[in-house]
């Protein structure tokens, strides 16, 4: 009996914990929706992009397509636009809006960016670039001895003169040529790039470096997630990432 008691002990607490996991995830769902819903009538020139619960702060975090972070209270009522900071014993005051904002780039799939890898890794760094930018060929002429430290560089498309440029219409003959490297390489030497069309990242590398934050070229993601508006000397670029 003692043996049987504990099982419908134990059943019936699992019966409590998953009700309980039922209405948290239904009470989310049903927040998530008035979210929405005051945010359509409000915002209507807005696309909601999603919706995710910050579970520290518990507010909930909404990305908007082109448009500002936003964080809503439970009661979808309330709303603050602007950065999340969180205070840190160690590191201080740390924005969390930034340091989700970069994740995003560490997230970019390899196969859509244009990778000079170092043979024995140590640490990479991704660099919105555009081939016409003075300051990006002198960066992809440390490429050697980048990689000789053993840091691997890692490029994403930002045609500074935006998506309707003729420096765009390359860097996509680029991404879509035969060797994307060596045709870097070339351009960034002043060689004009043959014309390629092919389903290439170059509109999403650029939408995201708007959304970070990019506002000229080179800018730099440190894979310890620091961004670097500008170009830094290899030397340098190794002290930054502890090496």
């Amino acid at each position: 009996m003692k043996i049987l008691f504990g099982f419908r002990c134990f059943s019936f607490l699992r019966i409590i914990l998953f009700s309980v996991v039922i209405m948290q995830t239904s009470f989310a769902l049903a927040t998530e929706e008035i979210i929405k819903e005051n945010l359509r009538k409000n915002l209507p020139h807005y696309e909601i992009e999603s919706i995710e619960l910050h579970e520290q702060s518990g507010l909930y975090v909404v990305a908007l397509k082109n448009g500002p972070p936003l964080y809503a209270a439970k009661n979808g009522e309330h709303f603050l636009v602007g950065d999340l900071y969180r205070i840190d014993d160690k590191e201080g005051l740390i924005n969390e809006t930034e340091v989700a904002k970069l994740a995003q780039v560490e997230e970019q799939p390899a196969d859509e960016m244009i990778i000079f890898a170092a043979e024995n890794e140590k640490a990479h760094i991704s660099v919105f670039t555009d081939i016409t930018c003075g300051y990006c060929r002198m960066l992809h002429r440390e490429i050697e001895e980048l990689n000789d430290l053993g840091i691997s560089v890692r490029y994403l498309a930002y045609p500074r003169a935006g998506t309707h440029s003729e420096t765009y219409h390359q860097m996509v003959s680029i991404w879509c040529a035969d060797d994307p490297n060596e045709w870097m390489t070339k351009a960034k030497e002043g060689q004009t790039v043959p014309g390629n069309e092919c389903n290439n990242p170059v509109n999403s590398h650029y939408a995201l470096g708007q959304s970070i934050g990019v506002r000229g070229t080179p800018t730099l993601v440190l894979s310890t997630g620091k961004l670097i508006p500008g170009y830094l000397p290899a030397q340098e670029l190794a002290k930054e990432l502890g090496l």
